[in-house]
């Protein structure tokens, strides 16, 4: 796992008053802003991402979100290195969570988009990215570390339900395919019903 080896199990998730996990790394972006109302939180936007692209474990998925990535370090990132971009989270493979921006600020993950029929989803959602690929099997550790981080934000965020989470492919389908083939949504959502349930 490229330097990853640290298995990491949540057992729950809470989200403080200023919209941060109290049980994960912060590693707060400047890639973020208000959002236009703030009690209007009401989608859950999962990605992928991997850098260099199929590579996992170093830093620069956290260099990217922070406009720190060299771009001398591998030629793709000449492409990329001056993106300001960011997500409120990062599920590693190890099932670590890093969050990036407040769940109550705009990060910029979704780029020009629409949800059904309503532009801008970064001034209504979530973005939480899984380190991976369109076609990579992602691991338990991640499945199980989003599961409870969407049971969190779910709790704080009664406009998300299990109907308003989507995929960065379902609301940008012209550009993008993450979280792509590999992500079993059949799993994920039956396992947030069960956790419902309980």
């Amino acid at each position: 796992m490229n330097g990853q080896s640290s298995i990491f199990s949540y057992k729950s998730l809470t989200i403080d008053e200023n919209g941060w996990f109290n049980e994960c790394s912060r590693i707060p972006s400047p890639h973020f802003n208000e959002r236009p109302q703030q009690d209007d939180i009401s989608l859950l936007v999962i990605h992928n991402i991997s850098l260099p692209p199929g590579k996992f474990g170093g830093p620069f998925i956290t260099d990217l979100f922070l406009g720190k990535l060299d771009p001398s370090v591998d030629p793709y990132f000449e492409q990329i290195y001056q993106l300001e971009v960011s997500s409120h989270c990062l599920i590693r493979r190890t099932g670590e969570i890093i969050q990036y921006v407040s769940f109550y600020d705009r990060a910029w993950h979704a780029g020009k988009s629409t949800y059904e029929g309503r532009d801008r989803c970064n001034d209504f959602s979530i973005g939480i990215e899984l380190e991976g690929t369109d076609i990579q099997p992602y691991t338990q550790q991640q499945y199980a570390s989003l599961i409870l981080a969407t049971e969190s934000i779910k709790q704080r965020f009664t406009g998300i339900t299990n109907s308003r989470i989507t995929g960065h492919c379902n609301i940008a389908p012209d550009r993008k395919t993450d979280p792509g083939s590999s992500f079993d949504w059949n799993f994920y959502l039956k396992s947030l019903s069960n956790c419902v349930e309980q």
